[in-house]
């Protein structure tokens, strides 16, 4: 029955939702689903949604109406963390036939055979299945290949901080974590398929050794995680997304300096330069142990790329504590920012907290931090103008141009050539484009890729 059924997926938000996305599609085309681009005319169509972006149920519908468009006759289903914390609110949009919670999403050919060979039950409406977060215990690996030129590979999920504005620890349940055996086999099944970089992800992944349950320490560390990971064969690089400053060690820090695979960029929250703010968003840290933290890793790798998280307008931030916040990211040797500009989330403790800040003024603060990040990430990539780096290129065209990524997350441009994907060069950046992306000189003319060419690394 299944073999002419054809599925297409849709993801928004983190890596992590990309990881487990790939995996759902990898077990239904294994169970002989015909995996279809999102565009394109499927049977099926799965969405798997985040509750992090701001307004996350009219995206939904968006993406909803984009595929009826296509198929007014498709199944759509909605799986993720805004089907976990919101089921009823998505069950409720037109044309949606399942909602899958935090467990069952794993479990989703069975409903969905259910639900295809029973046609009848779409005249009674979204099936909803999501049960409660404190049953979310058990944890299933997942890994994103095939999609990109960089694998997202999941090593830990959920979360047991309090943050007092965070969803997340509703919409996925206690830390928990994958043995080090299995992501040690997983990494080996990526490196076999020639990808070339692999990316730790996870919801709060300096967390790792949490048990399968999450009810017992494992025998490793993250620490001891990524010493492992750095004997895989076949796997250039690897990539450690956001990791907490109060779990980045200077342990990590000096191990990732002296490796030769893990590469000099790490992605680490902050949410607010303010001591004050921090305390009323239940942060594990104050701003000394961050400013401790970027100076460790510089004074070990000076070309190091930082990037960090905030969040503007929590209930509180007055105008000065704003400004503290700007300040204190102005003189910090940090490389980029990702602003958040901050929302209630129903259920949360700074849902209900008072002195509220007016929604213009945080798009105002939105708009000064974002600037701050241009001027950051200009700053940063012009430090590394005259550097030899090596390239990995991405893999699709975008306006004529391929675009790649240097070890330290600097991207790059080149004129559109097929031969380069998937491929690492080494090359001489050279300057910053109008779009503010940089151009290179290649190191070595006599190395440029030649269309037979599966990859050329220059040392």
């Amino acid at each position: 029955m299944n073999a002419t059924k054809k599925v297409a997926f849709y993801t928004l938000g983190c890596k992590l939702n990309f990881s487990e996305t790939s995996t759902i599609a990898r077990d239904l085309t294994q169970e002989g689903f015909d995996r279809v681009p999102f565009e394109d005319f499927a049977d099926i169509y799965v969405i798997n949604t985040c509750s992090v972006t701001e307004n996350a149920d009219q995206r939904f519908k968006t993406i909803v109406k984009k595929a009826l468009k296509v198929n007014p006759e498709a199944f759509l289903i909605a799986i993720g963390c805004y089907a976990q914390l919101r089921p009823q609110e998505l069950a409720e949009v037109t044309g949606v036939d399942l909602v899958l919670g935090a467990a069952e999403k794993f479990n989703i050919s069975a409903y969905l055979n259910e639900l295809l060979s029973d046609n009848t039950q779409r005249a009674h409406g979204a099936q909803v299945h999501s049960c409660a977060i404190e049953e979310v215990d058990t944890y299933v690996s997942s890994y994103a290949i095939g999609d990109r030129t960089r694998a997202f590979l999941k090593v830990q999920d959920g979360c047991d901080y309090k943050c007092s504005y965070c969803t997340i620890p509703m919409a996925r349940g206690i830390s928990r974590s994958d043995r080090l055996e299995n992501i040690m086999n997983q990494a080996r099944e990526i490196a076999q398929s020639g990808i070339k970089e692999i990316v730790l992800t996870g919801v709060n992944i300096g967390d790792y050794g949490k048990g399968e349950f999450g009810n017992k320490k494992h025998e490793h560390t993250f620490l001891d995680l990524i010493q492992a990971l750095n004997t895989v064969d076949g796997v250039d690089r690897v990539r450690i997304s956001s990791i907490e400053p109060n779990l980045l060690s200077s342990e990590i820090i000096n191990f990732v300096a002296q490796s030769e695979n893990f590469v000099p960029h790490f992605h680490i929250p902050l949410q607010s330069g303010s001591n004050e703010i921090l305390g009323k968003m239940q942060r594990r840290y104050k701003r000394e142990l961050y400013v401790e933290r970027v100076k460790s890793i510089k004074s070990v790798m000076p070309q190091a790329c930082i990037g960090v998280d905030v969040i503007v307008g929590f209930p509180g931030e007055t105008q000065e504590l704003f400004l503290e916040t700007y300040n204190f990211l102005s003189e910090l040797e940090v490389s980029y920012l990702h602003v958040f500009t901050y929302s209630e989330r129903p259920g949360t403790k700074a849902a209900e907290m008072a002195d509220v800040v007016a929604a213009k003024e945080r798009q105002k603060r939105s708009k000064m931090l974002r600037g701050l990040s241009v001027k950051k990430r200009r700053a940063f990539y012009e430090s590394q103008l005259g550097t030899v780096q090596t390239v990995l290129f991405e893999g699709e065209n975008k306006k004529g141009f391929i675009h790649g990524f240097t070890p330290n997350y600097v991207k790059v441009k080149t004129p559109w050539n097929p031969d380069l994907v998937n491929t690492l060069h080494s090359v001489v950046l050279r300057e910053i484009d109008h779009d503010g992306l940089v151009r290179f000189d290649w190191e070595n003319t006599e190395h440029k890729i030649s269309a037979t060419a599966e990859a050329v690394v220059v040392s």
